[in-house]
Parts: structure tokens; C-alpha cells; sequence
């Protein structure tokens, strides 16, 4: 059996697919498994030991390019696919298979998707709460799979680091091995408001500098200056050991730099689902979004927020941009949360 799985484009998303991947491969272990997904994945993919092979989709989130999409699925005709599965719900995301002319093509209804899907599912999303819940129920027959409580056992997703790499990336940043190593990822992709405000993390970073850790701030160009804040905002010594990668990496290595990690604290952002699937002990801020659609898939993370629903907020409602939920989230219980984590009757739980 082959399968082509059109997967989704945001980090979060695709890690949670992931589940899909062991799913599928646990059911049936000679199953081969391609994954169709924006060239930026290929990182991700390559460390899930499921996947076959990443397949680049080069056309952008929004484009519909409908002759280009008829080439690439027409392309893929002969190379043996009996199976799709179309996680995004959009219309030009089941187009591929479609053309591709693969035999059983699985989704959910999304954009109204008659006939280019023909095992359509029709989504009960109060049965179905979670995202990973979602992509697992397409793992399995539609008759008998009505609800989450139906769903066998879920696989977290689950990234593979060899001991070889890690050492190499942290020589390559020169992270010193004398002292721990607490990643922090105060990113987030909509703005402040998803941000847990720079001075917390620059009052925790202090706190566990001072207790003997090395920190390490991840994230992408556009983090840069919230990383350069927390460090400036600590004293002269105590940057030392604070060193601001935000912007510094590529994906590839900053997969490598928190499987180095002993412990994460991050924003609800992609690179908190990478740290959960490297099993990394997480503690996970939320503010207006809402961990109960899509949480850190792990036993090792532990949530705090304190305000509950959803809340459609792209701008916070304090100095800055944050919003005033996660500046109620104290560096105090953030460092009870990590002392929770990282006792030896935590690790053992």
C-alpha cells in the first residue's frame, strides 16, 4: 500500500499530523507513506521515521494555479498511489489527488468537496474537539469512528535527533556544555498579544541564570528584537549566558538546538509543538488562543493560562501589545511549573 498525504502548512499543524503518519504505519507497517507539503517542511518530515519521502508543493498557501496543479498531480500518475488523504479543508488542496487520479481519496467535506473526494467525511467538530483527534480519525473507516472516544489510542508525534547532531549543532553555536540548557520561544505568529511580555522572561531568565542555566531564544527574523530585549533588560553578568538565536537559525537547526534543551518555555507557536515532540519538559503560555483546539501533545508539558474560551484578539489590550492575561502569568509561576517538571518524581511520572 502507498499513500500521498497532502499535508498541512503551518509548523503546528504538520506536527500534529503526524499522528497520522504512526497511525497509519502501525496499522499497516509496509505502508509506504509521501508527504506533499511547502518546501519548508521538509526539516519536520525528515525527522518522522513514518515518511517515506517529502514531496515539495511549490505553489503558495493561497494560490489556486489550477493548471499548475493538474500538472503536478498528473505527474504523479503511475507511481503507484492507492491512497490520499487531503488534511487542509480547502477546495484546491484535494486538486492534486484528484488529478493524480488516485483511487480512494480521503478528507473531510471542508470547502465543499464533492467528487474530488470520494470518501468524504462530514466533521462533527463538538465529537472531534482536538486537531490531532481530526487528522486521526481519517486513519480510520468512517462507519466506525463516530467520535474522539471511538479513536484507538493516540501516537504523539514523536521527532528523531541523533546524540551526533546535537552535539554538533551546540558546538556549531557554541553553547557550552558546563551548565543546562532552558530554550525560551517568546515569538508568536499574530504579534504581542499571543506574546508573554519580554520583562517576564527576562525576570525568568535571570532567576534560572542565577540557579545555574545557560538561556537559549528561538525563533525567526521577525523575534530577533523581542529576544535582544530580554537580554538587554538583564544585568551586564547575567547576558553572559543568555544568547538570542532568534533569527540566527533555520528550521533544521533549531530542531537540533531544543532537542538540546532540558527544559522550554514557550508562547503558544510552532516551536512549541517541536518541543513536545522531542519529549522536552514544557511549560506553555497561553493567552486569547486557546489550548483546547490544539495543546502541546505531551506528558512532559504542563499549560498555564488564565482566561478560558477563544478569544479572536490580534492586538493586546496593554502597553506594548500584550494582552493583560498573559502579563498576569508571573515569572514565579512559570518557575513552579519548571521546579514541578524537573523533579525526579515528575520525570518518572
Amino acid at each position: 500500500m502507498k499513500a500521498l498525504i497532502i499535508g498541512p502548512s503551518w509548523v503546528g499543524d504538520m506536527m500534529m499530523s503526524q499522528t497520522l503518519y504512526r497511525m497509519l504505519k502501525a496499522e499497516q507497517p509496509d505502508r509506504v507513506i509521501d508527504v506533499m507539503a511547502p518546501a519548508w517542511c521538509r526539516p519536520l518530515l525528515s525527522r518522522m521515521p513514518e515518511v517515506n519521502q517529502a514531496l515539495d508543493m511549490p505553489l503558495s498557501h493561497g494560490a489556486l494555479r489550477l493548471g499548475e496543479r493538474r500538472r503536478i498531480g498528473s505527474a504523479l500518475r503511475g507511481c503507484g498511489y492507492e491512497h490520499a488523504f487531503v488534511l487542509p479543508n480547502s477546495f484546491k488542496s484535494a486538486l492534486v489527488p484528484f488529478f493524480a487520479d488516485i483511487p480512494q481519496r480521503t478528507g473531510w467535506r471542508g470547502e465543499m468537496r464533492y467528487g474530488l473526494l470520494n470518501d468524504l467525511r462530514k466533521l462533527n467538530k463538538t465529537a472531534f474537539p482536538l486537531m490531532v483527534q481530526r487528522y486521526a480519525a481519517l486513519a480510520c473507516p468512517a462507519d466506525k469512528i463516530r467520535q474522539a472516544s471511538d479513536l484507538p489510542e493516540l501516537l504523539w508525534p514523536k521527532l528523531e535527533v541523533s546524540r551526533q547532531e546535537k552535539i554538533e549543532a551546540a558546538a556549531q553555536f557554541g553553547l557550552q556544555g558546563e551548565r543546562p540548557i532552558i530554550g525560551f520561544c517568546p515569538g508568536a505568529e499574530f504579534g504581542p498579544a499571543k506574546r508573554w511580555p519580554h520583562y517576564h522572561y527576562a525576570t525568568l531568565a535571570g532567576e534560572l541564570i542565577q540557579r545555574g542555566w545557560q538561556v537559549v531564544i528561538f525563533g525567526s527574523a521577525k523575534d530577533e528584537l523581542a529576544g535582544e530585549q530580554i537580554r538587554m533588560t538583564l544585568a551586564g553578568k547575567l547576558r553572559t549566558w543568555c544568547h538570542n538565536l532568534a533569527g540566527k537559525t533555520q528550521l533544521e537547526q533549531a530542531i537540533l538546538l531544543l532537542a538540546n534543551c532540558d527544559a522550554v518555555v514557550s508562547n503558544d507557536s510552532g516551536l512549541m509543538h517541536i518541543a513536545a515532540a522531542l519529549n522536552k519538559p514544557l511549560v506553555a503560555l497561553y493567552g486569547p488562543t486557546s489550548p483546547d483546539f490544539t495543546p502541546p501533545l505531551s506528558d512532559k508539558a504542563r499549560i498555564i493560562r488564565l482566561i478560558s474560551g477563544y478569544h479572536k484578539i490580534r492586538k493586546g489590550n496593554a502597553l506594548e501589545g500584550y494582552h493583560q492575561s498573559l502579563i498576569d502569568i508571573k515569572p514565579e509561576r512559570v518557575i513552579a511549573e519548571l521546579d514541578s517538571l524537573l523533579t525526579p518524581s515528575a520525570e518518572h511520572e
